[in-house]
């Protein structure tokens, strides 16, 4: 019995590692001014992919995103977006391509996060689609242990990214404060050096011209 407890959770622990490996994609790019950087992903017909973004840094945190299919035809597009996410499944088997777009802005550097999920997401225990007969305790577990994992994971990507966009927005209102105060420094300079020079010109005397008339 011990030895087929440790068979199982073995299986166990491969299946999670296995599921938490479950294809997909994450990036965080760099998007310069009036530019427009696009991704490219074959793949078959009937297939379902998810596309997950959010701005970090830069400008409004927006950006233009849209997802063209092989034929070219716009499947999704938004405009200035600061996050979304999008599902779609494959109607024709080729390249899909998706972009974000930074051309509407001339000065902001943007920072974008994207994640891209394709296909669902595997069975953790083999032929459990298929099965008639209820899940076992040992079985029932490693579902639940997996869906809290997945929970987990979402959850600390959603902090990482909180995490990343308010130090950017520190970073951002840290350097605001900084020129203020410098300016704030130099206008006080130039004013005080203003207020000596013209309380000086109040008591400079005034020599009295040599010319007059002669006796």
């Amino acid at each position: 019995a011990g030895a087929v407890r440790g068979a199982l959770r073995a299986l166990c622990l491969a299946a999670l590692l296995g599921a938490l490996r479950a294809g997909g994609t994450e990036l965080t790019l760099e998007l310069p001014d009036s530019a427009q950087r696009c991704f490219h992903q074959e793949m078959e017909s009937g297939i379902k992919f998810t596309l997950d973004y959010q701005v970090i840094s830069g400008g409004h945190y927006d950006v233009d995103c849209y997802v063209e299919d092989p034929n070219g035809k716009t499947i999704y597009q938004e405009t200035k977006k600061q996050y979304d996410s999008f599902s779609h499944h494959t109607e024709v088997k080729g390249v899909y391509t998706f972009c974000f777009s930074n051309e509407f802005s001339t000065f902001s550097h943007k920072i974008v996060y994207f994640d891209f999920q394709v296909g669902d997401e595997p069975p953790i225990l083999p032929d459990m689609n298929k099965r008639v007969t209820a899940l076992t305790q040992m079985e029932s577990t490693c579902v639940t242990i997996h869906e809290m994992l997945n929970a987990v994971i979402d959850s600390q990507t959603h902090y990482r990214l909180r995490e990343a966009q308010d130090r950017s927005r520190a970073e951002e209102l840290n350097g605001r404060v900084s020129y203020w105060s410098v300016g704030e420094t130099l206008i006080l300079f130039m004013v005080s050096i203003g207020q000596v020079m013209l309380l000086k010109s109040f008591f400079t005397e005034k020599r009295p011209s040599s010319g007059g008339a002669g006796t």
